[in-house]
């Protein structure tokens, strides 16, 4: 019977929604502990506890009252535990609710910046949003805005009628006679010639000439005027296009974001860190921005149209994927099965534990002390302060390093992260997956063989009769040297005389493959009839090396053992 899941032609790696990493998970871990220190058992609730990942020992829950495989999937009313095979904490995951969202360092710091490109920010900028350096718009209340350009409107209207009626009755009184002069206005008083302030001289003069008696005056108040009411206009236009102005995505730096608050504060939205970019990328719709994009692709050109064009791809590809972008914010931490991140017991007592079990004790520790000063309701300085450090914590366990200072060991090595598994010749795809060992094969040194034919490698006895085990136990139980399987098995690994000749008549008509890596092409693993050779090394005819880009430095190959009669008679038909 096969399993569930087992028969697939093809895997995808998509992004986890928080909801997914829920349904993966089989409870939540909310301490930092591993295990006590006197009963070496696992804490409760901790990155090891028996109740989320199962049991240590099969069939056994943690206070021993089931035992046996006869309560097998009992859960024990007392500690909690399922009755299972201890192989289970390979497969069961647990998680970390987070305090704070927080982004995951992979789209926000990666090159390109995905989070970036589908915000439109820069990486610096993304990167001071997110580390609490500045604020960002995350919302604007167009009707709160419509109402406030209103109420300045308005305000505008009042003041300007309110300076144009105090004008008008100021001008009345100057021309009743009840105003002072204009150089009283100014505060410039002129002494006449008898001693006393020459306060009607303007009008003296003005009907001297003939004019209006009151026009120097009635200019300086209305030149004094028009300067407030031009004051008044510069500054509410100043606040109207302030308003406008106003966008989501903004960044603002601290002062900026308290003046603007204080004035217009039920207009806008402004926050720090991956809450905000949160928050804006729950709100963004898709469609509306990939039609924009491609009206920017259509009517623009040069660097505008590139980015337009790599933000679309970006975007297209969450489409397709059915991916949300606001899923590259993390708010639930998935926690490994805790045999993937072990804490083994050494000889003299002491303990060597994972890496990754101090980056995620890490986050465990900073989360619960978020939490706490949320409970406390602390200033928002050392809240925000908290929620940093809590990014940086994520950061490092999903891969550490990648920004700033690499976070280190008690020997000041730097910390394997999740990512760090994955990453390299020794990480988990080339080494494990990509390139696991397999059943009938070995690898040696190559040396030139210039005696041998060009289709024939010269194989080592020792490798040879490892590698034809199981068929040379096969032929001395038919030719009558053993009596059955676990006598052949024991001459074959004596070495017994006979066994050789048996040696020779088996490789006689099976093919091996000899491959090198790389395997670039389909050279590179080819299939030659073995020749038994003394020592430790295969050799090679010299002229095949092109083939297999090989030279005798030191170059090793792989030997692989065809099993079937389909694939003998492959090896021999199109790769001899």
């Amino acid at each position: 019977m096969t399993q569930p899941g087992a028969d697939f032609n093809a895997i995808r790696i998509s992004l986890a929604s928080p909801e997914q990493i829920l349904a993966w998970s089989y409870g939540e871990v909310t301490k930092p502990e591993t295990i006590n220190y006197r009963t070496l058992r696992p804490e409760k609730d901790g990155l090891f506890c028996e109740r989320i990942f199962g049991p240590t020992k099969d069939w056994e829950c943690y206070c021993g009252k089931y035992k046996k495989i006869r309560y097998k999937g009992v859960v024990c009313d007392r500690c909690g535990v399922e009755v299972a095979r201890a192989k289970v904490r390979r497969e069961r995951m647990g998680h970390i609710r987070l305090a704070a969202p927080v982004a995951h360092i992979w789209f926000s710091k990666g090159t390109p910046s995905r989070l970036g490109l589908l915000l439109d920010l820069s990486p610096r900028n993304l990167e001071r949003v997110l580390y609490f350096a500045q604020y960002v718009v995350t919302h604007v209340d167009a009707a709160a805005r419509s109402r406030v350009l209103a109420s300045l409107q308005e305000f505008l209207d009042s003041e300007v009628a309110r300076l144009d009626s105090e004008r008008e009755s100021e001008i009345a009184a100057i021309r009743d006679g009840r105003a002072p002069a204009p150089s009283e206005l100014q505060g410039e008083a002129q002494p006449a010639s008898d001693g006393r302030p020459e306060t009607l001289g303007a009008d003296e003069d003005g009907e001297r000439e003939g004019g209006d008696p009151h026009a120097e005056a009635v200019a300086a108040v209305e030149e004094r005027y028009e300067q407030q009411k031009q004051q008044v206009l510069d500054d509410i236009n100043a606040r109207i296009e302030e308003l406008e102005s106003i966008r989501v995505l903004d960044l603002l730096t601290e002062a900026r974001f308290r003046e603007l608050r204080d004035r217009f504060g039920e207009v806008f939205r402004a926050s720090m860190g991956a809450e905000a970019i949160l928050d804006i990328l729950k709100r963004m719709s898709t469609d509306d921005l990939r039609d924009q994009l491609r009206d920017q692709v259509r009517n623009t050109s040069g660097q505008r149209r590139k980015k337009a064009i790599k933000r679309l791809r970006v975007l297209e590809a969450f489409r397709k994927s059915a991916n949300k972008p606001e899923w590259m914010i993390l708010t639930v931490l998935p926690v490994l099965p805790p045999e993937l991140h072990p804490m083994v017991q050494l000889d003299g007592g002491r303990f060597a534990t994972s890496d990754l079990n101090d980056l995620y004790r890490r986050v465990i520790n900073r989360n619960n002390r978020l939490k706490h000063l949320l409970q406390l309701q602390a200033p928002d300085i050392i809240v925000r302060n908290e929620k940093r450090m809590l990014q940086e914590a994520v950061d490092a366990l999903i891969d550490n390093g990648r920004r700033g200072r690499a976070i280190q060991g008690s020997h000041n090595h730097k910390l394997k992260s999740l990512t760090d598994l994955l990453r390299g010749k020794q990480g988990r795809f080339r080494q494990n997956l990509l390139g696991k060992r397999v059943d009938y094969s070995g690898r040696s040194v190559i040396v030139v063989g210039p005696k041998l034919r060009l289709h024939q490698c010269g194989l080592p006895k020792r490798m040879a009769l490892e590698l034809f085990k199981p068929l040379i136990m096969n032929a001395l139980v038919v030719k009558g040297y053993a009596h059955n399987i676990k006598s052949a098995k024991r001459m074959a690994e004596r070495a017994r005389p006979e066994i050789w000749d048996i040696l020779e008549e088996v490789i006689q008509d099976h093919p091996v493959l000899l491959n090198r890596a790389p395997t670039l092409h389909r050279l590179g693993i080819q299939a030659f009839q073995p020749i038994l050779v003394e020592g430790s090394a295969i050799q090679i005819h010299p002229l095949v090396c092109a083939a297999f880009n090989a030279d005798f430095d030191g170059d090793q190959m792989a030997v692989h053992v065809p099993l079937s009669r389909e694939a003998v008679l492959e090896a021999q038909r199109l790769m001899l």
